[in-house]
Formats: structure tokens, C-alpha cells, sequence
């Protein structure tokens, strides 16, 4: 054989062998599995919270053919309901899920990326989210503390909460013990109320005790099983989360390290998880409220007087305008949802308000 003719066969050769190898080493790279764990606030198999990221954790594996697997922490294991952004941030997990307003706390500016007092209702807020900028300031204010935060999950409007004592005027808000998150609290807190956060798993202790007067949950579909109607009757329409969205918190480093096609999954599978969720918890205040009304008619629903609504009102328009005075970036998110609720809200008023009045004057 000449000398031409071996050097072309050692080539081919050597050309299959690196073909070879190439293959294999996608094939693996194609077949790796990347474990994920995520920290939620919730107990173990809490219900519609914790589906939420169980339907998220299943759809990623599913969707990623297995290569994609988050195992899921509940709070009775982690034993930090409130300290998921933190052990997100440090690493400890690479995912959470629970609601931005708790930490405001550590920084300020995460609670108007839950909902607001008198805000934007859940359709609204998610087409700020996706459409309106707010994705982009979200990222604003976790970027720095090395975290993504996605939409994790909206309840829709929530009941303004169960009292042991019916609110008659707003002197009945001065010293008020009240378990209630977020700008609600400090709105509260601005008319004389005492408002702290409690882990879900000790609300109704809590309300049971008397160490507290009243509390917000939900609605009905998370409410009627926590058993607040038995020690608290008087349960009031809400004013204070129009469109509670919770929310999914990744670790930076951790995103990075997943390939550009898992991170779409992951996206895609939040996303959806957080769709369902509204969808599941919409159905289940239904059915659990036609459930209160037969089985618990001693419940009495009530809606806060006029005066009270109006101190309330007043009292959040002074606190929105102190903190975009003392934050620059408050006042461009706030801004934003401002420009961005008073747009979205003509339509809503023209289309659905329309509807729904049209309908009630019928029946």
C-alpha cells in the first residue's frame, strides 16, 4: 500500500473515530440529568400552593424527556417558611416558591410585586407582567441579590379576612391585632391596627388563642379548610390583594448552569404552573363558598363600612406617596403599575364591569 494511499485510511479512520466520540459525548450531553431543589413556604401537600409547584416540577420533567428533575421541599422540612429568600440567594436551593411582599423586610421594594391595596385585578397585572414592564423592573430589584423571580400563581381578588369583632368605624382598627402581609399591613398599621405575618401552619392557633383578632387568608378555596369560620364569624370582602400573585425565585448561578433549552422548559413549566393555579383556585372557591353557604349559614359576610374604606383609601395614597418620595426605584415601579392599571382598567370597566352589571340587572 503506498504511502498516499495509508495516510487517507488513517485519516478516515481517524475522522470516525473522532465521529464516534462526538456522538457519544452528545448523546450523554443530551442525557444528562440536572436535579434541582426547590424550597416552598408552604407544608407538606398544602393544597393549590403546593400543587402549583408540584404540577411545575412534573410538566419540566416530562416536557425535558426526564432530564429536568426538582425535587420539592415543603416547610416542614426546611423548617424556614419565611426564609426562602434567603436560602434561594445563598444557594441552598436553587429554586423557592412563595410571595415577593414577604420580604420586604430585607428589601423593600420586592412586596409591590405581589399586589397591591386598590391595584390591578389578575388579568391586568399579568398583562403588566409580561407586556407592561414589569418583568423588567422585577428584575431591577432581585437581580442584585443574585436571584430571577418569575410569576408563580395568582389567587385572584382575596377576602378581606375574618374577624372575631364586626368593624364599625375606624377607631375599631386602633389596636387591632391583624395577621396581614404586605402594603396592606402597613397601611393598617398607618390607622392604628397591629398587623404581623404568621406562618400558614399557626393562623388558626393564633386566631384561636387570641393572640390575634383577625386574619387574612385567601378565600374560600384555601380558607374553608383552615376552619377560620368556627372561631372568627364576620367575614369581609377584600380591598387589599385584588390579584395576589405568588411567585417562583431561582438562584442565578443555578440558571446559568442549565442548557439554553432547560431553562425554556423551566420557564414554560413555571409559567403554566402559575396559569393553573389561578384556574385551580378560581374552582375551588367556587365550589368551597356554595359549601359555606349550605353547611355554615351562621357566617356573616360583610363588607367595611364607608368611612372605614375611605380612611383606608387615604391612608394608602399617603403611603404610596412616601415611598416613591424616598425611593427612586418605588417610584418608577410604582409609576409603572399606576400608568399601566389606569389603561388596563378602562377596558376592564367597559368590558367585563359592563358584563357582569348587565347580568345583575337580569336576575
Amino acid at each position: 500500500m503506498s504511502l498516499v494511499k495509508r495516510t487517507v485510511r488513517n485519516a478516515l479512520v481517524a475522522a470516525g473515530t473522532v465521529a464516534v466520540l462526538l456522538s457519544s459525548t452528545t448523546a450523554y450531553a443530551a442525557e444528562k440529568v440536572y436535579r434541582l431543589k426547590l424550597a416552598e413556604t408552604w407544608g407538606a401537600n398544602f393544597p393549590i400552593f403546593g400543587d402549583t409547584t408540584k404540577n411545575m416540577a412534573a410538566m419540566a420533567e416530562k416536557m425535558s424527556n426526564g432530564r429536568l428533575q426538582i425535587r420539592i421541599d415543603s416547610a416542614n422540612k426546611h423548617k424556614a417558611p419565611f426564609g426562602v429568600f434567603d436560602m434561594v440567594k445563598a444557594g441552598q436551593y436553587d429554586i423557592g416558591h412563595s410571595a415577593s411582599y414577604y420580604w420586604k423586610g430585607k428589601v423593600p421594594n420586592t412586596l409591590y410585586f405581589t399586589t397591591m391595596p386598590f391595584g390591578m385585578v389578575a388579568a391586568e397585572q399579568y398583562a403588566w407582567f409580561y407586556h407592561g414592564g414589569g418583568m423588567e423592573l422585577m428584575e431591577k430589584v432581585y437581580g442584585p441579590h443574585n436571584l430571577l423571580s418569575f410569576p408563580g400563581g395568582n389567587t385572584g381578588v382575596q377576602m378581606g379576612g375574618w374577624f372575631q369583632k364586626e368593624i364599625k368605624s375606624v377607631d375599631d382598627l386602633k389596636g387591632l391585632k391583624m395577621r396581614i402581609p404586605g402594603f396592606a399591613g402597613e397601611v393598617l398599621a398607618k390607622l392604628g391596627a397591629s398587623p404581623t405575618n404568621i406562618a400558614p401552619g399557626e393562623l388558626y392557633t393564633a386566631l384561636e388563642r387570641r393572640t390575634i383578632d383577625a386574619l387574612e387568608w385567601v378565600g374560600p378555596g384555601l380558607d374553608l379548610r383552615m376552619g377560620f369560620h368556627k372561631i372568627a364569624p364576620y367575614y369581609y370582602t377584600g380591598w387589599h390583594e385584588p390579584a395576589t400573585e405568588l411567585q417562583y425565585l431561582v438562584n442565578k448561578r443555578s440558571w446559568d448552569r442549565l442548557p439554553e433549552d432547560l431553562q425554556e422548559i423551566l420557564r414554560v413549566a413555571m409559567r403554566l404552573s402559575a396559569y393553573d393555579m389561578y384556574i385551580l383556585n378560581t374552582h375551588a372557591s367556587a365550589e368551597n363558598w356554595s359549601t359555606m353557604k349550605k353547611e355554615y349559614p351562621n357566617i356573616k359576610v360583610m363588607h367595611f363600612p364607608d368611612d372605614v374604606m375611605a380612611a383606608i383609601r387615604k391612608a394608602n395614597d399617603e403611603l404610596l406617596t412616601e415611598q416613591a418620595a424616598n425611593d427612586p426605584l418605588a417610584k418608577e415601579i410604582l409609576a409603572s403599575q399606576a400608568a399601566y392599571l389606569k389603561k388596563a382598567r378602562e377596558w376592564t370597566l367597559i368590558a367585563d364591569k359592563a358584563y357582569l352589571d348587565s347580568q345583575a340587572q337580569q336576575e
